[in-house]
């Protein structure tokens, strides 16, 4: 069967959308163009849609409509219509009109509803796709279907017309249409993706209120989205949320956790995460085992990761590049330069061929024990051999140059790597500067960070931090604090690089300034920036401020870890604020945030504080029955509560359950 073919107007394309997607009233005015034949009346804001032209047409009602008919199913002319040739015309129409013409012939539902969901998956144009589906429920009445909906709503996401996702959301509804698990994870993902997480979490609670089962990747995708966006307490809480409706993780999923809980400084919760797995017959891999070690290694608990590799070998895991890479890392942390070396040349036995990681690695292991001959003979091995070197490899050498003092040698380095086509970038410079701090240079040091600051390149806070340590090393204090003083109106690094100096440099005042400055211009994308504000109060029991940075921080849609909510219960008791505190801990709980036993010791405290005893007993008594607390630290805890309220028989009835409890362990 022929289409009609249609030539597109230069125009853009404009389509008018349903009652149930508008938000900006339009009238129609005669004697005007397509696109200029709409006037902009009033604009109102909800929630279901956003920025969309309202129809000249009566607004949709179902009573005014005929009642949605079927068709029999061999009746269908699916087959004599080519649906290349359809969608190429369809792509020529320019307005609804010529696309409702266009589509006039199959208005008696002479295509089946199977035809024209495909036919709107394949339209990529979301105006078009929308004025189709309008077509399909208000000229041709077919009954409404789920999946064109879901593939409508599909089309406008990739567009990311969000407010219009919201209205197509409603429409469904009204239209008495089920969202399905398909149209919440199409929402959820296409949302978390734009990082717009509010709103993903928000669909999440609608599916999860509608019964609707989520899949494991669905849950997958938001965990993935968390961490991306370091918010692991949130993390935390959708990995709770899969685990309660009843879905086993994946590898895949067991391993972001891993990695999360790791983030989250919640080491004994990664760790146990690895027993849970083989309880649940899902086995431990390698990435499983080397992101346990990157996790310890990050956090210097470096004898607990070798207790990793000593029991990947006993299960006999196979080691790769990565694990290999870390070993020999860990090894130099622990003064075990030999078994590093041996690791190292062993490598390629195991069929794992070094890379310049390894080279790298190995060279820094080479220079913290002081073989500044093996460093060197490794370093110009790599050049023989032509293997690669980066800006890692010379950054390395200058730091082992600059322990020998070895100032010109380790600034021939420099010309060397830019000679080769290496930039130097901000360690290479506060290397270099902290090697001439030491040797004396300092006109050398100070003269280098000013011609960096006046040529543009980025000043991160540790080649700041690295030259007023400098200055004060040189008794040059007053400099010093002038370079602090600066980062109060920073021209040349970020807002958030600048208060992170301050913080650090203990500076509370100006980093308070420069952290509200930046809050309130909307700078404030890292969630470590927070979390270093709060630490710089709590050290400095500047309480109030700390909970003013933590309101702003939830506030920003950002979880708080572990250490963060121990700070923030710790202030609120100081302020004494204890139902404030009460609030933060259940909610926080309520939400899914796995918690340190420091935390739940912690509101354990405030409760004894106020003398609130039944929740003392309440809460201890839900931590007792909790297999990952540590129970003799809980029961010294509670007991220490009640002997400071002179409650001598409760204290002695926790320490007789202890003492029993340790004699049936035994």
């Amino acid at each position: 069967m022929s289409t009609l073919m249609l030539t597109p107007s230069p125009s853009n394309y404009c389509f008018p959308f349903s009652q149930h997607r508008i938000t900006i009233l339009l009238h129609y005015t005669k004697h005007k163009t397509l696109r200029t034949n709409f006037i902009l009346v009033s604009l109102s804001a909800s929630s279901s849609s956003k920025d969309v032209w309202r129809k000249t047409t009566p607004p949709f009602s179902p009573s005014r409509h005929q009642p949605y008919r079927r068709k029999h199913q061999s009746s269908y002319l699916d087959h004599s219509v080519d649906m290349d040739n359809l969608l190429y015309s369809i792509g020529q129409t320019t307005n609804e009109h010529q696309l409702f013409a266009l589509m006039s012939p199959y208005k008696d539902r002479t295509l089946s509803m199977r035809f024209m969901v495909t036919l709107l998956s394949r339209e990529s144009d979301w105006q078009r796709s929308l004025a189709l589906l309008d077509w399909i429920n208000e000229v041709a009445l077919y009954t409404p279907s789920v999946f064109a909906y879901n593939v409508a709503l599909r089309n406008v996401l990739r567009a990311k017309q969000w407010g219009l996702a919201y209205g197509l959301f409603d429409e469904m509804r009204q239209r008495a249409l089920s969202p399905d698990r398909y149209t919440y994870s199409t929402l959820i993902t296409y949302f978390g993706k734009e990082g717009l997480f509010d709103d993903a979490l928000s669909w999440l609670q609608k599916m999860e209120k509608d019964h609707v089962s989520g899949d494991l990747v669905l849950y997958s995708n938001l965990i993935e989205l968390s961490r991306k966006l370091c918010d692991y307490s949130k993390a935390i809480s959708i990995f709770s949320r899969l685990k309660s409706s009843g879905i086993t993780p994946d590898l895949v999923a067991y391993n972001s956790m891993i990695n999360v809980f790791g983030k989250a400084k919640l080491f004994r919760e990664a760790r146990l995460l690895v027993k849970e797995m083989r309880g649940v017959g899902v086995l431990p891999d390698t990435v499983s085992y080397s992101t346990l070690l990157t996790m310890y290694v990050e956090n210097q608990k470096f004898l607990e990761a070798l207790s990793v590799f000593s029991e990947m070998n006993e299960v006999k895991c196979l080691l790769d590049l990565t694990t290999c890479n870390i070993m020999i890392d860990v090894y130099g942390q622990l003064d075990m330069a030999k078994e590093a070396d041996r690791l190292f040349w062993s490598m390629r036995k195991m069929g794992i061929e070094p890379n310049v990681v390894s080279y790298n690695t190995l060279l820094r292991v080479y220079g913290e024990a002081e073989l500044f001959g093996e460093a060197i003979h490794l370093f110009r091995l790599m050049q023989r051999k032509s293997i690669e070197q980066n800006v890692v490899t010379y950054n390395t050498m200058i730091k082992i140059y600059g322990k020998t003092l070895e100032h010109e040698k380790a600034n021939n380095l420099i010309q060397e790597m830019q000679n080769i086509g290496i930039e130097p970038n901000a360690i290479t410079y506060s290397t270099i500067i902290s090697i001439w701090g030491k040797v004396g240079k300092l006109d050398r040091a100070a003269m280098l960070f000013q011609k960096l600051r006046s040529s543009g390149v980025e000043i991160d806070q540790v080649l700041y931090q690295t030259m007023i340590v400098a200055y004060e090393r040189a008794g040059l204090v007053a400099h010093a604090k002038r370079l602090l003083h600066e980062l109060k109106r920073p021209d040349n690094i970020p807002r958030e690089t600048a208060i992170t100096i301050l913080a650090r440099s203990g500076r509370i005042e100006e980093a308070t300034w420069v952290f509200r400055q930046a809050f309130d211009a909307g700078e404030l994308k890292d969630i470590a920036v927070f979390e270093c504000m709060i630490e710089l109060y709590s050290s400095n029991r500047k309480y109030a401020n700390l909970i003013e940075v933590f309101e702003k921080m939830r506030g920003a849609g950002y979880f708080p870890n572990s250490n963060v909510i121990a700070l923030v219960l710790n202030a609120y008791g100081k302020l004494q604020e204890f139902e404030k505190a009460d609030m933060v801990y259940k909610e926080m709980h309520e939400e899914g945030c796995v918690f340190s036993d420091e935390v739940h010791f912690q509101m354990l405290s405030l409760y004894g504080a106020r003398r609130n005893y039944a929740m003392v007993e309440t809460l201890y008594e839900m931590l007792y029955s909790d297999p990952n607390v540590n129970k003799k630290e809980l029961h010294l805890v509670v007991a220490g509560i009640y002997e400071k309220a002179n409650r001598v028989n409760d204290a002695s009835r926790i320490v007789n359950r202890m003492t029993y409890r340790g004699s049936m362990g035994s």
